[in-house]
């Protein structure tokens, strides 16, 4: 036999034990199922699924036009900003969450897109990842040092989990599974269901919601599942679930949950369809101008609030997980220099740190600050 032959049947074999493993890799739960039998007869008929797949009401590229894939990934490899990560251990302190005055309407952020609510009674819980990473694979995309503050331990019996899409910083298969016993209603876009039932969640505590769609909670309480301008996917096969921001109603308030999503007309349009909200808590963070379709800006951050009529803003989706190429605490700094001009009540709390959203007087210093 030929060296070249040899050669050639060597690298035939790394190729195929490489493609066993990473198909094998692909098996494993946590990235989930896409969507099979009546579930996928649904969200066929959906007129948000198109061409064998959910997409945006506008055109909504990944990249920028004036971006590139390779560009892209040059930065990422070769761009990487120094203050990208905290130098120093955060030094914080978490709310207990098991032992709250039933009556009082609080707002709780971990980190991220992750936060709880508790609220006219009903406790809510968002898009938790306390798995100490985000993404399939623990060494990568670790949370900041002493930003994991919470654990599924923490989390008192819950009224709501609400799940915003499937990403794996929203979506995190730990976490979730831990929650299990102790979550009695789930609330999610249409498709993302899929996954949970595949986690052993019981399907007919499941809601799944499409676009426009709602669902009456009972004695007053109301969800409704709005636009947002992004994507989802836990494989290389994209949006087979719709991502989704909600409207939770009470019957005395209006909450929007935005998940995540790039700056779009919608806003305007939910805030006129829905009548203004007593608290919008929205994305900053993890945004660049090659994916800005996507994430918004933060210079567009402020316009999304006073679209949405909101009475007071919540910026989450930053201070924990390093996604983009910006400074850890540039999203934070740029709004509150932004707000200056626009004096919005932007509510910027510590994670961990117990937040009455309604105290109009409170004054949240600019704890990012004390790190570098």
């Amino acid at each position: 036999m030929s060296i070249f032959k040899k050669i050639m049947i060597s690298f035939l074999l790394i190729t195929a034990v490489f493609a066993g493993a990473v198909f094998l890799f692909l098996q494993h739960p946590t990235f989930g199922k896409a969507p099979v039998g009546k579930r996928l007869e649904r969200i066929k008929k959906s007129p948000h699924y198109k061409k064998d797949m959910f997409d945006n009401i506008n055109y909504t590229p990944q990249l920028a036009e004036d971006a590139s894939m390779p560009k892209v990934m040059f930065r990422f490899l070769f761009g990487k900003n120094k203050f990208a990560k905290p130098a120093q251990k955060f030094n914080l302190n978490k709310t207990n969450l098991r032992n709250l005055d039933p009556n009082e309407d609080i707002y709780v952020w971990m980190g991220h897109s992750s936060y709880f609510i508790q609220i006219e009674g009903k406790k809510i819980l968002v898009d938790p990842v306390f798995s100490g990473n985000a993404s399939p694979v623990s060494f990568t995309t670790k949370a900041f040092e002493g930003s994991d503050l919470y654990s599924t331990d923490d989390i008192p019996d819950l009224d709501y989990l609400i799940i915003t899409h499937d990403h794996w910083d929203h979506l995190d298969y730990k976490t979730v599974k831990k929650l299990n016993p102790k979550v009695k209603t789930v609330i999610t876009g249409l498709g993302t269901g899929e996954h949970l039932e595949y986690w052993k969640y019981d399907p007919k505590k499941i809601i799944e919601l499409d676009w426009g769609e709602s669902f009456n909670l009972g004695n007053g309480f109301k969800v409704y599942a709005e636009t947002a301008r992004h994507f989802s996917g836990r494989t290389m096969k994209r949006n087979q679930a719709i991502w989704a921001s909600f409207v939770f109603e009470t019957p005395q308030r209006k909450i929007y949950l935005g998940g995540d999503s790039g700056f779009d007309d919608h806003f305007e349009k939910i805030g006129k369809k829905h009548g203004g909200f007593d608290l919008a808590i929205l994305e900053l963070g993890q945004y660049n101008k090659d994916w800005r379709y996507i994430h918004m800006m933060p210079e567009e951050f402020l316009v999304a609030a006073k679209n949405l009529k909101a009475d007071h803003i919540i910026p989450v989706h930053n201070s924990k997980f390093e996604l983009a190429l910006h400074g850890w605490k540039e999203p934070l700094e740029k709004i509150s220099i932004l707000n200056e001009k626009e004096n919005l009540r932007l509510i910027t709390p510590k994670i961990g740190e117990k937040v009455n959203w309604n105290d109009d007087g409170k004054v949240y210093e600019k704890w990012w600050e004390s790190y570098e």
